[in-house]
């Protein structure tokens, strides 16, 4: 049986209505999609492509968490 591991994913919406979907882990790991369903769909896809490519001795970035930054604007 294969372990399961999560994976930290930040959601956007553009202003056309598009999900836009990152990880964060991996450089350049995005996509999107019509519907979140779809774009969570459409990342793992890219997350699965990112695990392939990794090389073992390839250190991967550390999930810190997000912060909110309050600014006057």
């Amino acid at each position: 049986m294969l372990a399961k591991k999560h994976f930290p994913i930040l959601v956007e919406q553009d202003i056309d209505g598009f999900f836009i979907v990152s990880c964060h882990l991996f450089r350049g790991c995005r996509s999107y999609g019509k519907t979140i369903d779809e774009a969570l769909r459409n990342i793992q896809e890219v997350i699965e492509l990112c695990l392939e490519e990794q090389q073992e001795d390839e250190p991967a970035n550390i999930f810190i968490g997000i912060r909110d930054i309050e600014l006057a604007v």
